[in-house]
């Protein structure tokens, strides 16, 4: 399976696309395309990497994706639906010079900084997600305009969250693409195990100290970091949506000893798993009462 170029067909009436998605799982696929894509989760939980960012999902996940980007979306194991709202577009779907109008310069300020951020983030509220929801009943001309109202008021938007694109490599040659697509479908679905390089490396078929320049070179971060995202993003899932104990996340979650696991949870979210999860809790009673 590789990373590669995804060709976007709309339907003849729109010139743009918008579906549902639902299927028991979201399996990783590491692809990209020149259309933009807003991409809201409704049902189910799992792992998004947009670019060099690796961070959660959940229902009300909404993020706008560049163009180009690579992308995926990994459901989280055990899990049985997951659905999407996807709506993909080209910058230039309205007409070439349509957002560099001043009605609407804010909106080609966000699609560009999209692009060049990775995506923006934004929090869904029930308007947000009642009006995503209703975009696939209304005729090509009322869905158009309803999409060019949705982005116009996420582009006014104070709270949106950029992610992080740095050491990305966008142009990657097919043949490295290639590479990465396989390393991280197979991280992704071992990252919980143990992880030796020397197998990762046969997997990209290459020397260790090769591959270890390589995956630094093309994601912007050694291995090592990689899977710990992975593993922090997983236990900050588990922290939330389950009761198990943290000694019992971290074993889940690949770490044998419990000390390493606070010390790798800490230094990407800045608090331990304990404070991180009575925040949680104390987040969800505010939303509850």
């Amino acid at each position: 399976m590789r990373a590669e170029f995804t060709r976007v067909h709309a339907p003849e009436e729109r010139s743009w696309l918008c579906r549902l998605l639902s299927q028991p799982t979201f399996n990783f696929s590491w692809h990209f395309h020149p259309e933009f894509e807003l991409i809201l989760i409704t049902r189910g939980t799992g792992t998004r990497m947009i670019g060099t960012s690796v961070e959660n999902y959940g229902p009300g996940d909404l993020a706008l994706i560049g163009s180009d980007v690579p992308h995926a979306y990994a459901s989280s194991a055990g899990t049985t639906e997951q659905e999407a709202i996807v709506v993909q577009f080209r910058r230039e779907f309205l007409g070439s010079d349509f957002f560099g109008a001043p009605e609407f310069a804010d909106v080609g300020r966000m699609l560009d900084v999209s692009s060049a951020a990775a995506a923006t983030v934004f929090e869904a509220d029930a308007s947000t997600i009642e009006r995503c929801q209703s975009l696939q009943a209304l005729s090509p001309s009322e869905q158009t305009l309803a999409l060019l109202s949705l982005l116009v008021e996420l582009a006014g938007r104070t709270q949106s969250r950029k992610l992080d694109n740095s050491g990305l490599m966008l142009g990657l040659s097919p043949d490295a693409r290639e590479r990465v697509n396989a390393v991280c479908e197979y991280l992704q679905e071992r990252f919980t195990g143990s992880i030796r390089l020397t197998e990762v490396a046969e997997v990209a078929h290459m020397s260790e100290a090769a591959f270890s320049r390589f995956f630094r070179r093309s994601l912007g971060r050694t291995m090592t970091q990689y899977v710990m995202e992975l593993r922090v993003a997983r236990a900050s899932q588990l922290l939330g949506d389950s009761a198990l104990s943290i000694s019992d996340i971290a074993f889940h979650c690949g770490y044998g000893n419990l000390s390493n696991f606070n010390r790798c949870f800490r230094a990407l979210k800045g608090r331990s798993p304990r404070q991180y999860r009575r925040a949680l809790a104390q987040i969800r009673e505010q939303i509850v009462y």
